[in-house]
């Protein structure tokens, strides 16, 4: 694997190896001193042109664990202020000869055409309205710990799909993996045609109690401006996943952040449904094992090195 630019870059083979690395990683997570010399001597930039804290800290966090040197790289404060192109930004922090950059831009694309400029494997950690691969990963590590295998599986996909690059990877993710998924949300926030990504479209959560799995999404309240739903309130009322909707057997999903009262009640959010908290602490060793899986694992014939890395 030379680069994670999208889920449809891996099948199933390469999810479950995956997936497997990040439960050998997790006993890292677990131990007093919780780094490994697995990437001693390689060097991890995030270059982010977006706001983030789930992300943005768990590449971090998952890079220093395998002794790798970091470098955060956030668009304020930067040369990107003074009309410093994408291009030149990252011909600029190539020039230090990164081995691995994780970027999120707000632009559908962006990453792959980052792959075309530097010789660094590159991660999509968000590309506008596409994809966000690794949240795709975790979401699909976190219920294989608590559902075990996800063939036959149903996955309700509730909210605004249109504007979720989270949907969009997790839709290839759980049907590589086996699972049925169904998008809900109001006509206005379901993109026309996504039926070719082979999932199922509802626009009401009458059948909701038939998913295994419900995984809400933000309602992304910096565009409300655009009227594609009366109220947030109303939104609420129709699709809100609360106590009265979710079944006791359902498993509960959000990438975060939640907004509370709005996609989901706070009765749920503290549910023992819900594996938010279980999501996130999957993000750093899921992001472990793809970082160890470019830069090492795919040319690596020995196993991953787990012994303590002291210093």
């Amino acid at each position: 694997m030379r680069h994670l630019l999208s889920i449809g870059d891996l099948d199933r083979d390469d999810i479950e190896r995956i997936c497997a690395r990040a439960e050998q990683f997790s006993e890292v997570s677990d131990r007093e001193i919780k780094k490994v010399p697995a990437l001693r001597g390689r060097t991890v930039l995030n270059l982010f042109y977006e706001a983030s804290t789930r992300t943005r800290s768990s590449f971090e966090l998952a890079a220093k664990r395998l002794s790798a040197d970091v470098v955060n790289f956030a668009a304020s404060g930067s040369s990107v202020e003074k009309g410093e192109s994408l291009k030149d930004t990252v011909l600029t922090l190539a020039a230090h000869s990164p081995d691995a950059i994780v970027v999120r831009t707000p632009h559908a694309g962006s990453a792959a055409l980052i792959a075309g400029w530097t010789s660094a494997a590159i991660v999509n950690a968000g590309d506008g309205k596409r994809e966000h691969p690794t949240q795709a990963l975790l979401d699909v590590f976190t219920l294989r710990q608590r559902l075990g295998a996800l063939d036959g599986r149903c996955v309700w996909i509730v909210g605004d799909v249109a504007h979720s690059r989270v949907a969009r990877s997790n839709i290839l993710a759980f049907r590589a993996m086996g699972a049925h998924v169904t998008v809900c949300g109001p006509p206005t926030l379901i993109p026309r045609g996504i039926e070719a990504m082979g999932c199922d479209v509802r626009y009401d959560l009458d059948d909701l109690r038939e998913a295994d799995v419900v995984y809400a999404l933000r309602m992304q309240r910096e565009r409300m401006d655009q009227h594609l739903v009366p109220s947030l309130r109303e939104y609420a009322a129709r699709y809100q996943i609360n106590g009265r909707r979710l079944g006791a057997r359902q498993v509960l999903m959000h990438p975060g952040p939640v907004n509370r009262g709005v996609e989901l009640s706070g009765e749920v959010v503290d549910s023992p449904q819900a594996v938010i908290t279980a999501q996130v602490k999957a993000g750093v060793v899921v992001r472990m094992a793809v970082l160890y899986e470019l830069l090492s694992g795919a040319r690596a014939v020995e196993p991953v090195p787990l012994e303590p890395q002291l210093a």
